[in-house]
């Protein structure tokens, strides 16, 4: 099984090695790619260096799979250049999430859609993945009619120069600004460009995400998106209208019963998802599960996970595992 990795040695790059390793992906040649600037550059995967290689070259390589994380841009030149070449591309960047020729994929919610024709298969956006692991079993069992999500996302989000500005203003350290404001001691309601309808990019991708992974129309999801200081793990507010009601204790043994889901819900012992907790770990953590008493059929939820793990990185490696398990590559 030969391996590409796009964007090797970017953030969510660098802990896609990380993934692989940890879990024994059967690579039987790695393949780092990254810009012309790394090119030569050597990475350490499993104990045995490896060379980075430009895009050109590695195309030409001609890997079985190759995992995106290099940006939108990057993505739209040259994954149709290594599906031509026969490689199965998995695309972390937003280039291909709404194309209606593509899936959108969270492998313990849709990876059965996918087929061997499925050549560039996008993973979905990290605010999207961990809102999805939780509503999926809800929504199948109650019928969602309108969630309304607000997000507290941490720096890593942004990528390399956001933490570095966070960990620059921590130390008191003037320095490169990925922010417009300062993000320490601070919280910006900014997540991505502003659109026309006065959102944010990343607050559409949650609008729309979901509907396109559920394969549903039927229900409506409104997004506040904030960035706060935090170095690593998104955390999301979430409030969920349904058509029919619900008890707490099955919804709570509903989620427990969910793989990739961890209830921590006891407030008796302050028992609930924090960034800090989720940090490293492949799960998507849910508490604080309430009813909403202001209208019917309604639930409050808090949800945590590692934006760079089950947000990025092991969201795309699971997909390729299911197509290696299912002989689809």
């Amino acid at each position: 099984m030969k391996v590409a990795v796009v964007g090797a040695t970017g953030m969510v790059g660098e802990v896609m090695l990380k993934v692989l390793a940890e879990r024994n992906f059967p690579v039987t040649e790695l393949i780092p790619v990254a810009s012309e600037r790394s090119v030569g550059k050597t990475l350490t995967y499993k104990g045995n260096d490896y060379k980075v290689v430009g895009l050109e070259t590695a195309v030409s390589m001609r890997p079985d799979i190759a995992l995106f994380s290099a940006g939108g841009d990057t993505s739209l030149e040259w994954a149709p250049k290594f599906a031509e070449a026969g490689t199965t591309v998995v695309d972390n960047s937003s280039a291909w999430r709404m194309d209606p020729t593509k899936k959108l994929v969270v492998p313990e919610i849709n990876a059965n859609e996918l087929t061997k024709a499925d050549k560039i298969i996008a993973n979905p956006n990290c605010s999207t993945i961990q809102l999805v692991m939780a509503l999926a079993p809800l929504h199948q069992a109650y019928n969602m009619k309108r969630v309304v999500v607000s997000t507290y996302q941490s720096v890593s989000g942004t990528g390399v120069k956001a933490v570095r500005q966070l960990e620059n203003e921590i130390a008191g350290v003037e320095g490169e600004m990925a922010y417009p404001y300062p993000i320490g001691r601070n919280a910006l309601p900014h997540c991505d460009v502003f659109q026309d309808n006065g959102y944010t990019k990343e607050e559409m991708k949650l609008a729309k995400e979901p509907q396109k992974i559920l394969n549903d129309r039927t229900f409506s999801v409104s997004a506040t998106a904030v960035r706060i200081p935090t170095a690593g793990g998104h955390s999301e507010s979430v409030n969920v209208e349904f058509e029919k009601d619900f008890d707490l204790s099955d919804v709570r043994k509903l989620l427990s019963q969910t793989p990739g889901v961890v209830v921590q819900d006891n407030t008796d012992t302050n028992t609930y998802p924090m960034p800090i907790y989720a940090h490293d770990k492949d799960d998507v953590f849910v508490g604080r599960i309430r009813r909403d008493e202001t209208q019917p059929n309604t639930l409050n939820m808090w949800i945590v996970a590692d934006n760079l793990r089950k947000g990025a990185a092991t969201n795309t490696i699971q997909i390729a595992e299911y197509l290696i398990e299912n002989e689809l590559v």
